[in-house]
């Protein structure tokens, strides 16, 4: 029995097993199929969404290409349109200038034909011209007999009398034909040298600051005027044997004058009263060890300032000593015109009229910057400061070229190069424009007399009147004893004359006005 009940057992076991398999199995592939279908059903989805998107990008290219098109055929058309309009504006010139060229050709036929006829209208008198010229000579013959009987003149005093009146007629001749010249000369090289200076200029626009060497130092209080002389006096002489420098001590409130001629020793008395007027310690060994460090930074920055000046303007290769004499050259001035700046002015200037006549920029540039470099020794050395620049030059290894340029700037010597020339008119314009320098008003005055006196000693003259600051003279002749040929040999005459008799910067413009006048009143 127990047995049985044994393999009933099993059996029920096996069965329910194999129904557990079956059921398992029937489970997982209902799960499997239902999986299946919902991934069909979002693959689906996927795809209906994936299409809508691409038939949205679609259309969106669509519209985007349609927009394109439409700019592109709009700018196309507006494109033809203004070369259409471009060439019938070119067929009407080209048909105007046909036109033109027709009625030229018309008008040269005319012409031909007109010079046609009176060719042969000459040629046929040309016979009859010469019968007249033959009873012409014999009636001149007979009057030129009858002229010597009448007069009582030889042959030989009527030749001299005619000679004579010839040569008034010459000269007068020779002047009319001068001054054609000379204008025609001006109407194109002055046209041109106007233009390269006005561009010149233009293109290099410079401060216009008069700058002047300080001659006085402030002071604290007038009691630092006592500590400066010292007892005695002695610091006062201490400090004026060190720097060579007269130390002016009166009545001025608050101030100390230096007096010197040397611009590089006022300089270095100046700092050295200053910095000993700071320090408020003055005494003999402290004013000698003030004054010698104050020299050996004004050395340096005497080199310091050159090197400066030769690197602004692209010059590289100068000689120490002429780097040391342009440094000391900002401690002198011209006219109230500092001659450093100046001079860099100047080579600027040079360099950009060189460009324009394709000359070399740089040999410009250097003449330009050396050409006052003598001012920095004139004081030391006797002479015209261009000759002593080329000198100096000369000295240190400078091209002939610049040596020349340098001494003929101011025609010390007769310039034979272009260079030389554009030198001459670089430091003409830098002297001359507004505000560059100043003189005294006694020497003004004195200098605008002198110039009015040599215009009025000239004969012929009625008024003259110096006017631009001095810069022109203004002279009026008598128009009943000058003629418009003898205007322009007083006006060269005058020229002459301001040149070697008077002594003025930049340049003067002679002006000579002949007027007659008719004046009649109604009453």
């Amino acid at each position: 029995m127990i047995g049985f009940l044994k393999e009933q057992f099993l059996a029920l076991s096996i069965i329910s097993a194999a129904a557990g398999l079956v059921i398992g199995y029937i489970i997982r592939r209902y799960l499997a199929e239902k999986r299946l279908d919902d991934a069909t059903d979002q693959a689906k989805r996927l795809i209906d969404e994936a299409t809508r998107e691409a038939n949205n990008k679609k259309r969106e290219a669509e519209i985007f290409a349609k927009d394109e098109l439409y700019k592109s055929r709009v700018e196309f058309e507006k494109e033809t349109k203004n070369r259409r309009k471009e060439l019938l504006n070119l067929e009407a010139r080209v048909l105007q200038k046909e036109e033109s060229l027709e009625r030229k050709v018309d008008l040269l036929t005319k012409k031909e034909q007109t010079l046609a006829r009176m060719e042969q209208e000459i040629h046929g008198r040309e016979g009859g011209l010469d019968r007249r010229q033959k009873e012409l000579d014999v009636v001149l013959e007979e009057e030129r007999m009858r002229l010597q009987k009448v007069a009582g003149l030889s042959r030989d005093e009527a030749k001299q009398l005619l000679l004579n009146k010839l040569e008034d007629e010459i000269r007068r001749d020779a002047a009319a034909m001068a001054r054609r010249i000379e204008e025609e000369a001006k109407e194109t090289a002055d046209k041109q040298a106007k233009k390269i200076i006005a561009l010149a200029i233009q293109r290099y626009g410079a401060d216009q600051v008069a700058e002047t060497t300080i001659t006085s130092v402030p002071l604290p209080n007038d009691e630092m005027k006592g500590r400066i002389i010292g007892r005695e006096g002695r610091n006062i002489r201490a400090l004026e044997a060190a720097t060579g420098v007269d130390i002016i001590i009166d009545d001025t409130p608050g101030a100390v004058a230096l007096s010197g001629f040397d611009p590089i020793r006022k300089e270095i008395a100046r700092i050295t009263l200053e910095r000993l007027i700071a320090d408020g310690r003055i005494h003999p060994a402290r004013i000698e060890e003030i004054v010698e460090k104050v020299k050996k930074e004004m050395d340096e920055s005497i080199r310091e300032t050159g090197k400066q000046a030769a690197f602004d303007l692209g010059i590289h290769d100068l000689h120490p000593e002429l780097i040391k004499l342009l440094g000391r050259l900002k401690f002198r001035s011209s006219y109230g015109q500092n001659v450093l700046q100046h001079s860099k002015e100047v080579a600027r200037l040079v360099g950009i009229m060189a460009a324009e006549l394709k000359q070399d920029i740089q040999v410009a540039k250097r003449i330009g910057l050396l050409h006052d470099i003598g001012k920095a020794v004139d004081h030391e050395v006797e002479g015209a400061h261009a000759v002593i620049g080329a000198d100096m030059a000369k000295k240190y290894n400078e091209s002939p070229e610049v040596v020349h340029a340098i001494a003929a700037h101011h025609n010390d010597v007769e310039p034979t190069s272009i260079q030389a020339v554009l030198v001459s008119a670089g430091d003409a314009i830098s002297a001359a424009r507004p505000g560059a320098r100043s003189e005294t008003l006694e020497a003004y005055i004195k200098r605008l007399e002198n110039l009015e006196k040599i215009a009025t000693s000239v004969r012929g003259v009625h008024h003259a009147y110096a006017i631009q600051a001095g810069r022109e003279i203004r002279v009026m002749v008598e128009p009943d004893k000058v003629n418009d040929d003898e205007a322009v040999v007083i006006a060269r005459t005058l020229t002459k004359k301001i040149q070697d008799e008077l002594e003025y910067p930049g340049q003067i413009k002679v002006v000579v006005v002949r007027e007659t006048r008719a004046v009649e009143y109604a009453k």
